[in-house]
């Protein structure tokens, strides 16, 4: 498997057609797609078996990005997440753009995501991914590749190759929401 490359041509022609992609992120490996196609983000809720009430996580290449799909980004905030060392999923009010389907209460929890190819991948893309655990639905989080259902790996359009052998344990990101003062609110 070291031998080969990820495309990102041939995974955003995926994107564009509505696809699930299965993907390290700078958490753990997720399950993504166009966060803006609502058809896409119900096959993964189907590929979970997931209750479609649950929000999911957005991931964004930037701050740039970001503001696209949020309003009133604190700027207590927006520091934050640019000096952060650890990965940061924020709620945030979200902007009409967003699909209902990632909405709670009109809000919506995004992360810009640290895992530079990803980034990179997403800047390309032009749009925000859907992130969401390999895992069904009730099922233990992967800490690795290898721990991922192997139904997840075959009804997906596109696994990625990078980082299939490493070993290390990921983690859930932190997940925090704020105030209009800017103040914090930790949820895991």
């Amino acid at each position: 498997m070291d031998n080969y490359t990820d495309n990102f041509d041939e995974i955003i022609s995926i994107l564009q057609e509505g696809k699930v992609i299965l993907y390290p992120t700078d958490t753990l490996w997720g399950l993504g797609c166009d966060a803006l196609n609502t058809e896409s983000i119900k096959k993964i809720i189907n590929i979970k078996n997931r209750i479609p009430e649950k929000p999911f996580i957005m991931l964004v290449s930037d701050i740039e990005m970001l503001k696209t799909y949020v309003k009133d980004i604190h700027p207590r905030v927006e520091t934050l997440l640019a000096y952060h060392v650890r990965p940061l999923t924020v709620i945030f009010k979200a902007k009409k753009i967003v699909p209902d389907i990632l909405l709670e209460n009109g809000k919506v929890a995004v992360r810009i995501v640290q895992e530079k190819k990803i980034a990179e991948l997403i800047r390309i893309f032009g749009k925000p991914l859907v992130s969401t655990s390999a895992s069904i639905s009730d099922e233990p989080l992967p800490k690795n590749f290898g721990e991922i259902n192997e139904k997840i790996k075959s009804v997906v359009d596109y696994v990625f190759f990078d980082k299939r052998n490493v070993a290390d344990s990921f983690h859930p990101s932190v997940l925090a929401s704020y105030s209009k003062s800017g103040k914090l609110k930790f949820h895991r």
